[in-house]
């Protein structure tokens, strides 16, 4: 695959995610099959790109920038572990502040979860899950592309928090998220089984991650 080719995955890749979301298009899609409707294509949508733009970067011209070193899929693994745990315990979550969440005027920020060290955690895990995978994967192609959505993950919370403040008003946003700050870090929670069941849901994930990494991507996780 050439450069062109690899660039063209890369535009559509982004229109794919930046269009659906505007609030014109999206109110119209919305009208058509519902907000649950919407939620499944638009992932739906987002996980086959990111596939197709992970299987670009590995038909692009190989140019290392750095070497492999043993212990950086030690890293990866360690990493990816903490991305599923974070995933497992945000995913269907209240979180008034990100571009998502469930139930969110249930949230109480006395009990706000891993919402309380991060008002974006699935952002978090993008980033986490990019910063990572730049390690062993040292070659341009691969660079461009963790580089990149890890720094569109980061500007993302930005852009995120900016429509939140105009949507809620600035100053319920700010209070929301003063009370959020203050909240313990630690506290007992709702449900132990929901808990466990999340935690163990992570733990699914990451091992059905590592059999899945060769046959999706073509390179083995391990």
């Amino acid at each position: 695959m050439s450069w062109t080719a690899f660039a063209v995955v890369f535009v559509a890749f982004f229109v794919t995610h930046s269009i659906p979301v505007r609030p014109a298009v999206k109110s119209r899609i919305v009208a058509r099959i519902g907000a649950a409707g919407f939620g499944m294509a638009y992932s739906t949508l987002s996980i086959a790109m990111l596939a197709l733009l992970i299987w670009a970067a590995g038909k692009a011209p190989f140019e290392v920038l750095w070497p492999q070193m043993p212990w950086h899929r030690h890293a990866v693994h360690l990493g990816m572990l903490a991305v599923c745990l974070l995933l497992a315990l945000s995913l269907g979550r209240p979180n008034p502040f990100s571009f998502g969440g469930a139930r969110n005027d249930e949230f109480d920020p006395a009990k706000a979860g891993v919402v309380r060290w991060s008002r974006h955690p699935v952002l978090l895990a993008l980033a986490l899950w990019a910063g990572l995978h730049l390690l062993p994967n040292g070659d341009l192609a691969h660079v461009i592309l963790f580089g990149t959505l890890g720094g569109f993950a980061v500007i993302g919370r930005r852009l995120i928090d900016r429509r939140k403040r105009c949507v809620m008003g600035a100053e319920r946003w700010q209070a929301l998220r003063d009370a959020t700050r203050a909240a313990p870090r630690f506290y007992r929670p709702r449900s132990w089984l929901e808990l466990v069941v999340r935690v163990g849901a992570s733990v699914v994930a990451f091992a059905t991650l590592l059999w899945l990494h060769p046959v999706v991507i073509g390179v083995p996780a391990l």
